[in-house]
């Protein structure tokens, strides 16, 4: 119980610096950003004695590993600093608190589960606490935009580790994640014949109305229990000409890895409607279901079980997002998701959360990285 009144005393400090790191703002596609964003956060962990690796990238921004402390076990934490929020938006959004609330972008997702462990090791470092375990923290650089290249490092980082904690924020309510739905982005591209829309459209194949036939047969894949959204449709050049080409993106999201083979045969399935129409289909990112195993299980109940010290009732649920956590989780590492405060508005204006949740998560991460 110590480390509760340790962080109670340390609220205003921890704010501030979530104040400073959300006013760092740091859009997955702006990598001198990032950096900035990761720069700080890095310097802070040195302060507390953390070993820092960083593994440069071209394009995204770089990707950092801390390390602190010795022991045969090893838990990773996985955390990410990228938002989807342009530079500029803090004018707009502003880091403000009103009563037991602070919002700002980013503040949910995630940066306030980045405070909770820069807090976490400063209070193991001041309070010369003796975790079991060694602790890595992984800080990405491109979760929100399907962490395409980071991936190889989370799960290298997973198969070393018996542990992974995901500080991604929690369910609303504060329940933490023990499932969660893969994620398949799919492109769709119809190819036809462009003519004159006048003078002789027999002659044209319409490569949208083409992708718009395919494309009403989604259905039967959300009859089978699969959610699929078609969120941007490309095509046409004038009004006057027939297209030869359109593309359709599709965000498709499913529970169980048993799933993406039938999702697969699905798309293999298509056929064009049309003689002279072409179709064809790839799979432009992929994140897997987290399941709710027994190994998974297992560590629940022994977070569950910690947080009992604090008086906290941990409880679990489902989220229909997906985090970096699910990489982890599908190699079959006991992964535990949602530690982060509670709040709500990921990627919405109202975006938030709640302080007391802050200063009680970070407690509970503590004793979670000295216990396990």
């Amino acid at each position: 119980m110590q480390q509760i009144y340790y962080f109670i005393n340390k609220k205003q400090e921890i704010v501030d610096f979530l104040r400073e790191i959300v006013t760092l703002e740091s859009p997955s596609t702006d990598k001198k950003a990032v950096n900035r964003c990761s720069a700080f956060v890095v310097e802070n962990l040195k302060e507390s004695g953390a070993k820092i690796k960083k593994f440069k990238q071209k394009k995204s921004g770089d990707y950092f590993l801390a390390e602190i402390g010795k022991g045969e076990r090893k838990i990773l934490v996985l955390t990410h600093v990228d938002t989807v929020w342009r530079v500029g938006k803090i004018s707009e959004m502003p880091f403000k608190i009103e009563k037991d609330r602070i919002f700002g972008p980013g503040v949910f997702d995630m940066k306030g589960g980045i405070t909770m462990f820069v807090f976490a090791l400063k209070a193991i470092n001041e309070l010369k606490l003796k975790p079991k375990s060694k602790i890595m923290l992984f800080i990405n650089s491109e979760e929100e935009i399907s962490s395409k290249n980071s991936k190889k490092y989370i799960e290298k980082f997973a198969k070393e580790s018996d542990y992974v904690l995901c500080l991604e924020p929690a369910l609303p309510g504060g329940a933490v994640k023990t499932r969660r739905k893969g994620v398949l982005t799919i492109k769709i591209e119809s190819f036809g014949k462009s003519v004159h829309s006048g003078l002789d459209p027999q002659k044209g194949i319409n490569a949208i109305e083409e992708l718009l036939t395919q494309l009403s047969f989604i259905n039967k894949l959300r009859e089978k229990g699969v959610s699929a959204n078609i969120g941007k449709i490309i095509g046409g050049e004038r009004v006057n000409i027939i297209p030869d080409k359109a593309q359709a993106f599709l965000d498709i999201r499913f529970w169980e890895k048993e799933k993406i083979k039938e999702i697969e045969n699905f798309f293999d399935r298509m056929k064009p409607s049309v003689n002279g129409a072409k179709i064809h289909w790839e799979k432009l990112s992929f994140t897997p279901p987290m399941e709710r195993t027994r190994d998974s299980q297992a560590l629940f109940l022994k977070a569950k079980k910690i947080a009992e010290i604090l008086n906290i009732n941990l409880k679990q649920g489902d989220s229909g997002g997906g985090s970096d956590a699910s990489f982890a989780s599908y190699l079959g590492i006991p992964t535990i998701d949602g530690l982060g405060p509670n709040g709500d508005g990921a990627h919405s204006e109202n975006e938030h959360i709640i302080v007391s949740s802050l200063i009680e998560r970070t407690a509970l991460l503590t004793e979670l990285l000295c216990n396990l």
